[in-house]
């Protein structure tokens, strides 16, 4: 979005992926915009680094901007005093999953880099707290496009029949999470507030939408928790969009997030969220306002903030109608074009004339 938005008259992109293409490949290539694929193999891989310096040296670019761990490692490395081109960095989330190596090598690297990107408050403070001087941090928030809305009629139609894929009663309430199945989603909250709910209210279904190395282990908890009639795990899912059209609420129980793209993705759809009350959830999410919220690891907080959607139409109509207005107003991907735009040239402006 953000290669395909800058203004085509004033940019000249390059795409390159350390590993592979994936499902945007075609897409960029379709909008005109160049994609180089390394093929990167190892952990760290040195043939890969030393054909990322040749693709940069090629291109002769003005600005670098690279993404997460390994990419903003390569592309530091890459930086030197004699370097022609302005670095930016792009981290993603707070980052506390990372080991005292790459912490250390993120600071190592600190002075090679010319802006930090962070998508949330919460992201620029973590790494301000390693080092990374303020003037250097820049948030800009994640975009995404506001999807249209089914016509209730049309909308009824179709949960029936996808109630009926998904083996769910015609009367269910469907509670979805998607995200990478990981630690820090704490999933097992979910899990045993959806044991309190089934004996609530059996009408209350869970989703778990995604994949990672927690999978097993809570397939096993659903078994113990005598939940397995009432929860669906569908896996990865590369379009999320037939979810989000039924589900009935989202909720997330993370313990630290950057900015969740599946939150303000059911924001955008009109679904009631449900969120843990930590700062990168509540950057989006006000409380009785866009959404609810929840104590960190507190299932029965979560099971009681369910139990409200499902039993009060008028405050699922009012938390979705002002959602999808603060997505639209102040995450869109215009703003964060423009903004990543405003960045750019603010270090352009940083070279010396010719």
């Amino acid at each position: 979005m953000l290669a395909s938005g800058l203004p085509a008259d004033q940019y000249e992109p390059l795409i390159i992926a350390l590993n592979r293409g994936g499902p945007y490949e075609q897409q960029l290539k379709k909008a005109g915009i160049p994609v180089q694929i390394l093929n990167k193999r190892l952990r760290f891989d040195p043939f890969a680094h030393r054909r990322l310096g040749a693709a940069i040296k090629d291109f002769g670019p003005d600005i670098v901007h690279s993404w997460l761990f390994s990419a903003n490692s390569h592309v530091r490395m890459l930086k030197n005093s004699q370097t022609p081109w302005k670095c930016v960095v792009s981290q993603r989330c707070v980052d506390s999953w990372k080991s005292n190596w790459q912490l250390w090598l993120d600071r190592k690297l600190t002075p090679r880099t010319d802006a930090l990107v962070a998508n949330s408050q919460s992201v620029a403070n973590f790494y301000a707290q390693f080092g990374q001087p303020a003037a250097s941090l820049h948030v800009i928030n994640n975009g995404i496009e506001l999807p249209d809305l089914l016509p209730e009629a049309d909308k009824n139609r179709q949960r029936s029949a996808w109630l009926t894929q998904w083996e769910f009663p015609e009367d269910a309430f469907v509670v979805g999470f998607a995200g990478r199945l990981a630690k820090q989603k704490q999933l097992p909250t979910l899990l045993w507030a959806e044991h309190l709910l089934k004996m609530a209210d059996r009408r209350i279904y869970a989703m778990i939408a995604g994949d990672g190395p927690e999978i097993e282990e809570l397939r096993e908890l659903a078994k113990s928790y005598e939940i397995e009639s009432h929860i669906r795990f569908v896996g990865h899912q590369s379009d999320m969009t037939p979810f989000y059209k039924h589900w009935d609420a989202l909720w997330l129980a993370s313990q630290f997030e950057g900015q969740s793209n599946s939150l303000m993705e059911a924001m955008a759809h009109q679904i009631p969220v449900l969120v843990s009350q930590i700062p990168e959830n509540l950057e989006l999410v006000t409380a009785e306002q866009t959404g609810l919220t929840a104590p960190v690891g507190d299932s029965v907080e979560f099971a009681k903030q369910i139990r409200r959607l499902v039993n009060d139409p008028a405050l699922r109509q009012k938390l979705t109608h002002q959602a999808r207005n603060f997505i639209r107003d102040h995450r869109s991907v215009e703003s964060m074009v423009k903004q990543h735009d405003q960045l750019y040239q603010s270090l352009l402006n940083d070279f010396p004339d010719d």
